[in-house]
């Protein structure tokens, strides 16, 4: 394990990523599960995050997805919940 794996090493670890079907949310989705967090990535549309939950698997990410719209509260108490159910518990 390089340096900088094992400073940065997130194995048991969970995240929820809004934004993270493109742009600066899915690059925060690679690196944090390169260094092995369980994932759960939201946005608006599904299709993006389906294509965003396939080019993060390719590279070896357990991850989810849940579209929500993080303008309005009731889609973001919604995405909490589903967070939860996928995965347990949300530590970033």
């Amino acid at each position: 394990m390089s340096a900088a794996r094992n400073l940065f090493d997130l194995d048991g670890r969970t995240a929820l990523i809004t934004g993270g079907s493109r742009g600066l949310g899915l690059q925060m989705a690679e690196a944090l599960g390169d260094y092995g967090a369980r994932l759960v990535i939201s946005a608006r549309k599904s299709e993006e995050l389906e294509k965003a939950q396939a080019h993060l698997r390719a590279r070896g990410i357990a991850v989810d997805w849940v579209a929500a719209d993080g303008g309005q509260a009731e889609s973001i108490g919604a995405l909490a919940d589903a967070a939860l159910d996928k995965l347990g518990h949300v530590d970033i």
